[in-house]
C-alpha cells in the first residue's frame, strides 16, 4: 500500500482547492530530494531540449512556480509551471475546482488564479535546472486591453529564467481566450511574439475542441512562425456521459474522460502535421498503457497533472520505469523509436 493511498481520504475530505493548497505548502517546507535517474533509453531531445524523461508535469499544478524542483525530485523528467499572466489576477468565484471521483475526473474553472510573472520569476531564478527540465506557461490578464502584447511580454519576460515557454490560448476559463486559435487572431498572435522571443524554444498549448481543418491550419501557421511543439491538448468544455453529482458544474474537463478526445486530437495533429513539429500528448494519461499510445501515435513527450489526484505524485516514476520496460520488451533501444510508430 503506497503512503499517498493512505493520505487521499484526508485530502478528499477537504475542498479540493484547500488540499491543493496545503499540498504545495508541504512540498515547499519538505527537503528537495535529488531527482532520479533515468535510463539513458528515456531520454529526449525536443526543440534542442534534452529531457531526461519523456513524463512531465502538465501546467496548472504548480501555478506560482513554488515547487519545480521538487516535483523533479519527485520523478518528473520536466515541469510546466503557471500558467502566469503580467499581472496578479485572483482568477474566478470560489468554488471554482471539482473532484469528480466516480469519473477519475477533474472539473476547474479557475482563471488564471496566479500571483503575477514578477514574483515568480524571482523564484525561477533560483532554480538551478540541473536535474531536469523547467517551462513557463504564459497567459493573459482577463482584463487586458491588448491579450496579445500581453503573452509578448510574457515571453520576452519569462524567457529569461525558462528552459522554454508555452503560450496557454486553450484555457476555457477566460472569456474569449480561445478565440485566438481563429485564423488571424493566432498568426498575430505568433508574428507578435515572434518578434520578441529570445534563444528559447516556444510551445503552443491548444485545445481538444476543434472543428474539422482546424488541427491543419492551427499546424502551418505554427510552422510558419517557427513554433517548436504543440502541446494537445487543455481541457475540455464538452462532457461526455459522467457519473459524479458535480458533472453539470462549468469550466474545463481533465481526467480520465478526456483520454479518447485527447488521444484523437494527437492523431489529428499528427496526420496534419506529418512530424514536422514535435507534439506533447496531455489529457486523461493514467497508466503506463496510456503514455505508451500516446506516444506511439505521436508524442514525443506527454504532461499529467488530473490523474495524480487519484494516483499520487509517484504515479510519473511509474510510468517512466513502466516505459523503459516496454521499451526493452518491444526490442527498442530508445524511445525516440516508438515516436509515431502507430502513425
Amino acid at each position: 500500500m503506497s503512503l499517498y493511498s493512505l493520505v487521499r481520504p484526508l485530502a478528499f475530505a477537504l475542498d479540493a482547492e484547500r488540499a491543493h493548497r496545503l499540498t504545495i505548502a508541504a512540498l515547499r517546507s519538505a527537503p528537495k530530494q535529488k531527482a532520479p535517474r533515468f535510463l539513458p533509453s528515456l531520454r529526449s531531445t525536443v526543440a534542442g531540449i534534452e529531457f531526461p524523461s519523456p513524463v512531465g508535469l502538465a501546467a496548472g499544478f504548480d501555478k506560482d512556480a513554488e515547487v519545480p524542483e521538487q516535483m523533479l525530485g519527485l520523478g518528473f523528467g520536466f515541469v510546466e509551471v503557471g500558467t502566469l499572466t503580467p499581472k496578479p489576477q485572483a482568477g474566478n468565484p470560489k468554488p471554482r475546482l471539482f473532484r469528480l471521483v466516480e469519473d477519475r475526473a477533474v472539473i476547474n474553472r479557475m482563471g488564471f488564479n496566479n500571483g503575477g510573472q514578477a514574483d515568480a520569476f524571482k523564484r525561477l531564478e533560483k532554480c538551478t535546472h540541473v536535474h531536469g527540465v523547467i517551462g513557463v506557461n504564459v497567459g493573459a490578464n482577463k482584463d487586458s486591453p491588448d491579450r496579445i502584447a500581453d503573452y509578448a511580454v510574457g515571453v520576452r519576460r519569462m524567457s529569461a529564467v525558462a528552459r522554454y515557454v508555452t503560450i496557454n490560448i486553450s484555457s476555457p476559463n477566460t472569456p474569449g481566450l480561445r478565440g485566438l486559435q481563429d485564423e488571424g487572431a493566432l498568426r498575430e498572435l505568433l508574428a507578435a511574439v515572434e518578434e520578441v522571443r529570445a534563444d528559447k524554444p516556444i510551445f503552443l498549448k491548444v485545445a481538444p475542441d476543434l472543428e474539422d481543418g482546424d488541427p491543419q491550419r492551427i499546424v502551418k501557421a505554427a510552422l510558419d512562425h517557427h513554433i517548436d511543439a504543440l502541446i494537445v491538448a487543455n481541457t475540455t468544455v464538452s462532457r461526455p456521459q459522467l457519473r459524479s453529482r458535480h458533472a453539470g458544474e462549468q469550466g474545463g474537463l481533465s481526467g480520465a474522460p478526456l483520454k479518447s478526445l485527447g488521444l484523437d486530437a494527437l492523431r489529428a495533429f499528427r496526420a496534419a502535421s506529418g512530424g514536422e513539429i514535435p507534439l506533447i500528448g496531455v489529457g486523461g494519461i493514467e497508466t503506463v498503457d496510456d503514455a505508451w499510445e500516446r506516444i506511439r501515435a505521436g508524442a514525443s513527450l506527454i504532461q499529467l497533472y488530473s490523474a495524480m489526484v487519484y494516483e499520487g505524485p509517484g504515479l510519473a516514476l511509474r510510468i517512466a520505469d513502466g516505459l523503459a520496460e516496454r521499451l526493452e520488451r518491444e526490442g527498442m533501444s530508445h524511445i525516440s523509436e516508438a515516436v509515431g510508430s502507430a502513425a
